[in-house]
C-alpha cells in the first residue's frame, strides 16, 4: 500500500519537510533503505547512516533534521511516528471468517461469525470467542474459557480450561496460558501437588510472546492487567499480577504470586522472587534478581557486568574475602572509637 509523504506525516502527526506528493511503499533501516522506503533515526547509534541513506524519507527528531539528506517527517518521539508510519504502509492481511473443515468445536461453544478458526483447531465446550478474532492453525482453547473480539491466536498457542481472555489480544506461537502453577507440598520427603483451582484473567490490548507460560492460580485468579506486553520465553507463576501497561522483556521469571504495579518495564532475564511488590513506574535492568519489594519508582538493578577474564578472576578471589575484611574494618572502627 502506497502513500503519499503529505498523507503519511497528517497521519501520524509529524512536520513534513519535502515533497508531499513522493509516495512512499515501504520502510527500511537507514543503511538498506532505497528509493519509496521510509526510514527513521531514533537511537544516535544508527547516525552515522543518516548522511548517505538512500531512503526517500527518514522520520527524525528536530535535532537532527539538518543532517538529513532526504525528505523527513520532524517529530519529538521518531519510534512511535515510525509504529504508526509502518501499520499505514504494511497493513496486516485482512481477517477470515468461519471455521476450517478440520477444526474440532465442541458443545454449547459460542464462537461469533465473524471469527476464524484455523486448520486442526481444537476448542473445547462451553468455549466463547468474540467477533473477528482470529485463531491460526492448531489452537487449543480448553472448556468454559472466553476470548473477547478483536484477538489473534499465531499457531499453536494452548489457552487452558477457565481463561479469561480481553479483546484484542496478540498471542504468538506456542505460548501457554493456564497451565498449572508449580503448586507442591512436601510430605515426609515426597512432594505432593497441590490443585490448581484457580484461573487466568487477561484485560484488553494485551500481547504474549512466543514460548512464554503463564500458569493459573492456586485459588485466586492470575491476572494480567489491560495493555500489559510480555516478551518470548517468560514465565509467569500462579497467582503473579501484573500492573497495566507494563512491559517485561524476554526470559524473565515471576515466582508466585508477585504483584508487579503499572507502568512498569523489566528487562531480559531479571528473576522476580515470590511474594513481593514492585511500585508502579519501575524500571528493572536487565539479569537483575529482586528479591526485596520496592516500594517507590526509579530504576533498579543487579548483577555485576561482563569484564575480562583474567579480571574477573582477580575480583572474585577478592569478593571471597569481603566479610573477613568487613569484620577487620568494623573492628578498627570499634577501635578508633574507643580511643575518641
Amino acid at each position: 500500500m502506497g502513500l503519499t509523504l503529505g498523507e503519511l506525516a497528517e497521519r501520524i502527526g509529524g512536520e513534513l519537510r519535502g515533497d508531499p506528493d513522493c509516495v512512499i511503499t515501504s520502510v527500511a533501516t537507514l543503511q538498506h533503505a532505497g528509493p519509496g522506503s521510509i526510514s527513521f533515526l531514533a537511537n544516535t547509534t544508527y547516525r552515522k547512516y543518516l548522511s548517505r541513506t538512500a531512503a526517500s524519507a527518514v522520520i527524525i527528531r528536530p535535532e537532527f533534521a539538518g543532517e538529513c539528506p532526504a525528505a523527513a517527517i520532524v517529530t519529538a518521539d521518531p519510534y512511535v511516528a515510525y509504529a504508526r508510519a509502518a501499520a499505514l504502509i504494511v497493513p496486516p492481511l485482512p481477517p477470515r471468517q468461519g471455521t476450517h473443515p478440520s477444526a474440532s468445536i465442541g458443545k454449547d461453544c459460542q464462537i461469533d461469525s465473524s471469527a476464524w478458526i484455523g486448520p486442526n483447531c481444537i476448542i473445547e465446550d462451553g468455549v466463547h470467542i468474540g467477533a473477528g478474532t482470529q485463531l491460526a492453525a492448531g489452537c487449543f482453547v480448553g472448556r468454559d474459557s472466553r476470548i473477547g473480539a478483536g484477538g489473534y491466536l499465531h499457531a499453536n498457542v494452548v489457552i487452558c480450561h477457565g481463561v479469561r481472555v480481553g479483546e484484542r489480544i496478540i498471542v504468538h506461537p506456542g505460548a501457554v496460558i493456564g497451565s498449572d502453577g508449580f503448586g507442591l507440598a512436601n510430605e515426609h520427603g515426597q512432594w505432593l501437588k497441590v490443585p490448581q483451582l484457580g484461573g487466568v484473567c487477561i484485560g484488553n490490548d494485551v500481547e504474549i510472546g512466543a514460548n512464554t507460560s503463564i500458569d493459573r492460580g492456586a485459588l485466586d485468579d492470575t491476572v494480567l492487567e489491560d495493555g500489559v506486553k510480555l516478551d518470548n520465553q517468560i514465565q509467569v507463576a500462579h497467582n503473579v499480577h501484573i500492573g497495566a501497561h507494563t512491559a517485561i522483556a524476554g526470559c524473565v521469571g515471576i515466582s508466585g504470586s508477585a504483584r508487579i504495579g503499572r507502568h512498569c518495564m523489566i528487562g531480559g532475564g531479571a528473576g522476580i522472587v515470590g511474594h513481593l511488590e514492585i511500585a508502579d513506574n519501575v524500571t528493572v535492568t536487565g539479569m537483575t534478581m529482586v528479591t526485596k519489594s520496592i516500594s517507590g519508582p526509579g530504576v533498579y538493578s543487579s548483577g555485576v557486568p561482563a569484564q575480562e577474564n583474567s579480571e574477573w578472576n582477580r575480583n572474585y578471589a577478592r569478593f571471597r574475602k569481603l566479610d573477613q575484611l568487613a569484620r577487620r574494618l568494623l573492628a578498627l572502627e570499634r577501635r578508633f572509637d574507643a580511643k575518641d
